[in-house]
């Protein structure tokens, strides 16, 4: 299912930089641009938005006072340049907060975060495997024989229950292949299988032999994702 969303940015580079983030994901579903608040919140009346990547200083409107107004139901991500608008972010529910200028990685971070209600009758995931490039080829990877996936170096070293498989794509191209609710990122260096969790003790998981670390980062999302709340 992908996600619609709208972008309102007055900086034209901010703008710039923001579409080809969300293009490079294949479940966001870009309708629209704006440049300032107003025109945003015409559209949103008569157009089924379900998530906005929202600036902060737009002029004649800011993107506060678009969150509160609460005339639509969209999730937001706030993207802006100054910090000190974080915590009133966290009491309009906001789904993330971005500070410019802002990587891909912690991009997709807030993406991921995205809930969107779906049809009960909607398949959750239907993905089955994956294609990785290792040195000389493609190889096919079953999700279900994913333990976890550690980064190496320039390397990302895929565990499974028969072998392990050494890629060259890096950590964001995976989660852009792999649903974040069967294989997650937790950790700088590691993403997990869910499936294959036999323990979380304090901030580490073990999955077999392994203790893997849980960062701050990620925490949260995880445990969204685990549906278990935070202590």
């Amino acid at each position: 299912m992908r996600i619609n969303c709208i972008i309102v940015e007055d900086e034209p580079l901010a703008m710039e930089r923001t579409k080809s983030y969300v293009q490079k994901v294949p479940f966001l579903n870009l309708l629209a641009c704006f440049d300032n608040g107003m025109d945003a919140l015409a559209y949103l009346r008569s157009n089924d938005v379900q998530l906005i990547f929202l600036d902060i200083n737009l002029g004649e409107i800011s993107g506060i006072q678009m969150a509160e107004a609460g005339t639509f139901k969209a999730s937001i991500i706030f993207t802006t340049a100054y910090h000190e608008y974080a915590l009133k972010s966290y009491e309009l529910n906001a789904t993330d907060y971005l500070l410019k200028p802002f990587t891909f990685e912690r991009f997709l971070q807030a993406v991921n975060k995205v809930n969107v209600d779906k049809p009960s009758s909607e398949p959750v995931f239907d993905k089955k495997f994956i294609f990785v490039k290792t040195e000389y080829r493609l190889e096919k990877v079953f999700l279900d024989d994913i333990y976890y996936i550690e980064g190496m170096r320039d390397y990302r070293k895929i565990h499974t229950g028969s072998k392990a498989i050494m890629t060259l794509q890096t950590f964001t191209d995976l989660e852009l292949e792999i649903p974040s609710q069967i294989i997650c990122r937790v950790h700088k260096s590691f993403m997990v299988s869910l499936s294959k969790i036999e323990a979380i003790e304090r901030d580490r998981i073990r999955i077999k032999d392994q203790s893997i670390p849980i960062s701050e980062t990620y925490r949260k999302r995880f445990f969204e994702l685990i549906n278990h709340p935070i202590k």
